[in-house]
């Protein structure tokens, strides 16, 4: 899934689009996406301007939304309804994550309770894990289901 296709799907736009590519999608189970790190990111002209670094919660939210690209490819009508992260646990930031990485995204669905959808996630860079955690996901309905998709 290329940059255009994952606009049809997610309602996020530049400069928080933050999934460049999918890799490999198995609904209801994981996604593998992409986020390719540039020096030109918005972010990185008043994040330690000195020491260009991606702020922690942009990876948390790049992650979030692979995870909503997960979760619309595993509902039966996902142009009604909009993803809404409704927690954030026990993230640990393990390395920096700075201009030239390309971030490799892994969302694993875990479980469905009671109308919130509980994810395992990972961020990793060249193999080792930059940030981890989990995402807990709740849906809202739309008023009008063509907007965003």
């Amino acid at each position: 899934m290329n940059s255009e296709q994952i606009e049809k799907w997610l309602p996020h736009r530049y400069p928080f689009l933050l999934v460049d590519r999918v890799m490999e999608l198995k609904p209801g189970e994981s996604i593998l996406a992409l986020k390719n790190v540039t020096y030109n990111e918005p972010f990185f002209t008043g994040h330690f301007p000195g020491l260009k670094l991606m702020p922690g919660v942009l990876i948390v939210e790049a992650l979030a939304q692979a995870g909503g690209i997960l979760l619309y490819h595993s509902l039966p009508e996902p142009e009604k309804v909009v993803m809404v992260l409704s927690k954030i646990e026990e993230v640990k930031f393990r390395k920096p994550v700075v201009p030239g990485d390309q971030l490799k995204l892994s969302v694993q669905m875990l479980r469905q309770k009671a109308g919130f959808f509980y994810f395992s996630a990972q961020a990793t860079v060249e193999g080792e894990v930059a940030v981890e955690g989990r995402l807990t996901a709740g849906l809202m309905r739309k008023n009008n289901p063509d907007e965003g998709r």
